[in-house]
């Protein structure tokens, strides 16, 4: 399965979900925050969220402010 990362393309074997990806990609610290096809996945969705053929993730470092 293909999908993209951050703008880079990323094979997978099966099936995937967010909080699997993240491992292996080495982005599971704290404080950040994902989209998936421009849709912000909420953090306690990720451990059910499966990946599909063609998904296009945006994983980048939430930041509070004002």
């Amino acid at each position: 399965m293909q999908i993209v990362v951050n703008d880079e393309s990323v094979t997978l074997e099966g099936s995937v979900m967010l909080t699997e990806l993240l491992e292996r990609l080495s982005h599971s610290q704290p404080g950040i925050a994902l989209a998936v096809n421009q849709q912000i996945i909420p953090r306690d969705r990720w451990a059910e969220y499966i990946l599909q053929e063609g998904d296009e993730l945006v994983i980048f470092q939430a930041i509070a402010g004002g």
